[in-house]
């Protein structure tokens, strides 16, 4: 029996009914809600339960005077409590009006399960049965909806006294609830479990259903813009295939309101100024899965711009003159987002004059006749406004002076809109609050005065940061870095960081002043330790070349010039040890062939190469460094719009062993296009070095290997790890057998295969690269997934490097007895033995060089990226297709990138 016929009282009939102690059913909760509208309660005190009272006789006429009233069947409930609940009283007369009355008030109360009013020749008796109390609330198949959720939303709780109608909005409640989610299906059926001492376990069986989905969006009316165009304006897609990642498919009334407001908008922008939609309506399909949304629409006629005129009522502006300069010309197509456009840029310039309280108001002036929209804008009166007083308001760890000195307007100052916005931006650039702060308008004490007001909320701003990732680049890594970005409240950096690959090694400890001595001059510091191991390929596999230790440190300074450009100089000594493993590379014979005191004596340029024996050593590097940059990125992290441009040049020769002149330039710029979240941006960046010092030997660069430029991968999208530029590739001579192939001519012929061949990068003096890159949005689903995708063009090269001599003949070892008894390796390009008959199968390493790479023609890539916010952390991974290159490149089509944070 459902609980919605558990009445107590039975509302069909004139029976009082008995409530079952065993489970019991609610059955369809809203549709027994409705059966309690309008019934009488004098119907249900015509008969009392069987355990709870005898049938009586109707009351007696009015004469009949109450003696006594008594309460039967309170357990919880005193009895004079009971009592208060109605507006019987002894010494009244009884009638039949008066006991409905008195069923009416026990029934508003709630608290009764069954209650019932007989009168026994003037002695009134009330049965009553209480109302269980809730022992717990359980909700059974919710898997979409956790009960965290579910619970908070919902009136009946544990130690609550059960009643229906509760019971009844909790049930239209978790269906609301589903709704949201687009789960029009959704049913709930409660259900009573009865426990001794009048308790109950209430139990909520939810069927969740499918999500209801956007079958189709219909649109009648429409004549100038077809079905497609107007779906694409509207948040609500219809679900397809393609879309499984976004969550704008399913049904929401609230979206459907904001789709009709998405249409008006972009009809309004098109000149339609009379659209309106007439309606629209969400249907069910039939099988009740899904909807269909149709928008009946009227677009009516196309207006125009007419008379655009500014009455100016600011004495510093010229309603004639502004007018001439507004974007909005008379004769072109009405657009209301011109038109706001239009206030807020009169706004703004208001506001840069001083008037913080500016009041601009569009009038209209429709004329149907020839379908033109007269505008005037009205510039009110307002005063000009000053800065009263800034006001710090919620820093509880950081100084007063690390907010206020990114104001860029002061207390008396003129107001300046442009003032307040940069220090927004600036203050949110700190990173030390909540996103999106903005500084606060306040009245002042006069209409002339205003109080900007920061209201900031801190956040953590220490860091300590475990990572371990895989790259296409460095393999597997690890890296850990503490970092407190408001070091005591003052704005200060420290850092510590630390960094393992299988091909890096580096320790960094950092320190940073933003405002030295309380001025506008940024000061930092930087010791750190980097072991490098550079490779080569030879059989598809990274070899270990070189190694190179570097030890020092830098300084920096900088200073601004202009809100938003500033120079920086700089000072770096560095400490470098650059060899190669002796047992690999190094040998006890010169190439002469005499020995030397012990079998690590010479570096071996048949193993490791001459343009590698010739880096070797110890140096000290001293450089001075300087800057100029200009910053109008909106964000340092992910930037939509703004430019930065970067200017550098070093000069290492103060002292030290290195001697060179290196600059480098860069710039970026980015678009939101049209505002539609497509972001565009274009870069270009170069550097060339100059040696300031002529080193000796033949085909000695005077740029040391490790102070050149290089380029690939993951600068050069497209290309592996110092796939660009002048390189030496290691040819083997092509054997079968342990026999030398020869060609017709009796020569050695040589192994080609990229992946045979031993590929040395030996960089550049010079370098350029350009990138250009379109951000795809998605929907909500994909971006609530962190999927940003994108497609680029990268544009590159790497040139100019002294050519190093090469071994461009086969070379043989061959093993010569001398007179002392020694024996000595001697080089021959000869492949047959001293003896004439037997080829030197063993004893040979033959091989040749070739130099490639060193031209300055563009090399070409295109393709498509994606960035993603995995659960594992930060990934990239990019295709690349290549469009052009040089002989010797090495390209590569797929890249990646993924760590994470424990």
């Amino acid at each position: 029996m459902s609980l919605c016929e558990q009445a107590g009282v039975s509302l069909a009939s004139s029976k009082i009914v008995k409530t079952k102690s065993s489970i019991g059913r609610f059955g369809l909760a809203l549709s027994g809600a409705t059966m309690l509208a309008g019934v009488p309660f004098a119907a249900a005190a015509q008969e009392a339960t069987p355990n709870t009272a005898q049938p009586t006789p109707t009351p007696a006429p009015s004469t009949n005077t109450i003696r006594s009233i008594n309460v039967i069947g309170a357990e919880r409930l005193e009895p004079t409590t009971i009592l208060s609940y109605i507006r019987l009283r002894v010494g009244q007369e009884y009638t039949s009006a008066a006991a409905d009355e008195a069923l009416k008030d026990l029934g508003a109360t709630e608290l009764f399960a069954n209650f019932s009013i007989r009168n026994e020749d003037g002695n009134v008796v009330i049965n009553v049965t209480e109302n269980p109390v809730i022992n717990r609330i359980v909700l059974e198949g919710n898997d979409r909806i956790d009960n965290d959720k579910i619970l908070p939303e919902i009136r009946l709780a544990p130690r609550q006294i059960f009643t229906r109608s509760k019971v009844r909005a909790d049930v239209a409640r978790i269906i609301e609830l589903y709704k949201r989610q687009g789960r029009f299906a959704a049913t709930v059926e409660p259900q009573q479990v009865s426990l001794p001492q009048n308790r109950v376990d209430i139990v909520f069986e939810i069927t969740e259903g499918p999500k209801s989905k956007v079958r189709q969006i219909n649109i009648i009316g429409n004549e100038k813009f077809s079905d497609g165009e107007l779906r694409s304006e509207m948040v609500t897609k219809q679900s397809r295939f393609f879309r499984f990642f976004s969550s704008n498919t399913s049904y929401d009334p609230d979206r459907l309101a904001f789709d009709q407001q998405k249409l008006r908008q972009f009809y309004l922008t098109e000149g339609y100024a009379d659209f309106r939609v007439v309606s629209a309506v969400a249907e069910l399909t039939p099988d009740q899965q899904d909807f269909i949304i149709t928008y009946v629409v009227e677009e009516g006629e196309r207006y125009n711009f007419g008379e655009v005129e500014v009455d100016s009522q600011l004495r510093d502006f010229d309603g004639d003159a502004l007018a001439t300069g507004l974007g909005i010309q008379s004769g072109d197509f009405y657009n209301a987002k011109s038109v706001e456009d239009t206030v807020e840029s009169l706004t703004e310039l208001a506001g840069r004059f001083g008037y913080a309280f500016a009041d601009v108001q569009p009038r209209f002036n429709r004329n149907p006749e020839d379908l033109t929209m007269d505008i005037t804008f009205i510039l009110r009166q307002a005063p000009r406004v000053y800065v009263e007083r800034v006001d710090v308001n919620g820093n509880t760890l950081s100084q007063d002076k690390v907010i206020r000195r990114e104001f860029r307007i002061s207390e008396g100052d003129a107001f300046n809109s442009l003032g307040v916005l940069r220090t927004t931006a600036r203050i949110n650039s700190l990173g030390y609050f909540q996103e999106n702060f903005e500084v606060s308008q306040v009245e002042g004490s006069a209409p002339d005065r205003i109080v900007l007001e920061a209201n900031v909320e801190e956040q953590p701003t220490g860091e300590l940061q475990f990572s371990a990732g895989f790259s296409s680049i460095e393999r597997f890594i690890l890296a850990g870095s503490i970092r407190q970005r408001n070091f005591r409240g003052r704005g200060q950096t420290v850092g510590l960081s630390l960094n393992f690959s299988q091909f890096s090694r580096s320790a960094q400890l950092s320190f940073t002043e933003p405002y030295l001595f309380d001025r506008n001059i940024s000061a930092g510091a930087d010791i750190y330790r980097r072991d490098f191991n550079s490779f080569n390929r030879f059989d598809g596999e990274r070899n270990n070349t070189f190694e190179q230790a570097t030890t020092g440190g830098a300084f920096r300074v900088g200073v601004p010039l202009t809100e938003f450009m500033s120079v920086v100089g700089s000072y770096t000594l560095n400490y470098d040890e650059v060899s190669l493993d002796e047992g690999i590379f190094f040998t006890d014979f010169n190439l002469d062939g005499i020995r030397g005191n012990s079998p690590e004596d010479f570096c071996d340029p048949l193993q490791a190469g001459r343009f590698l024996c010739d880096q070797l050593g110890d140096r000290l590097s001293s450089i001075l460094g300087l800057s100029l940059n200009y910053n109008t990125l909106n964000s340092g992290f992910r930037p939509t719009r703004g430019r930065l441009i970067s200017l550098s040049t070093e000069f290492a020769g103060l002292g030290g062993d290195v001697r060179y002149l290196r600059f480098r330039g860069r710039a970026q710029q980015f678009w939101d296009v049209a505002n539609s979240g497509f972001i565009f941006s274009v870069s270009l960046e170069g550097g060339t070095i100059f040696p300031l010092r002529e080193r000796e030997g033949a085909g000695v660069d005077d740029v040391f290997l490790t102070d050149r430029f290089f380029l690939g991968e993951p600068q050069f999208r497209g290309f592996d790890i110092r796939g660009v530029g002048p390189r030496i590739l290691r040819q083997n001579v092509a054997t079968e057998g342990g026999v030398l192939i020869l060609d017709d001519a009796g020569n050695p012929t040589f192994i080609t295969d990229r992946d045979s061949v031993r590929d040395d990068a030996i960089g550049g003096r010079n370098y350029y690269l350009g990138r250009a890159e379109l951000e795809i949005p998605l929907g909500t689903g994909a971006r609530e997934l962190g999927l940003r995708p994108s497609i680029w063009l990268d544009v590159g090269a790497l040139w100019q490097v002294e050519q190093p001599v090469l071994q461009d003949q086969p070379q043989f070892i061959e093993l010569v007895s001398n007179d002392d008894g020694t024996v000595s390796q001697v080089l021959t390009t000869n492949p047959i033995a001293a003896d004439g008959e037997t080829q030197n199968q063993v004893n040979f390493l033959s091989f040749r060089e070739i130099f490639v790479g060193d031209s300055p023609s563009p090399r070409i890539t295109a393709g498509i990226g994606v960035n993603w916010n995995s659960p594992f952390g930060p990934f990239r991974i990019d295709f690349a297709q290549t469009i052009r290159k040089v002989e010797g490149d090495d390209d590569k089509t797929l890249t990646f990138n993924v760590g994470t944070q424990f």
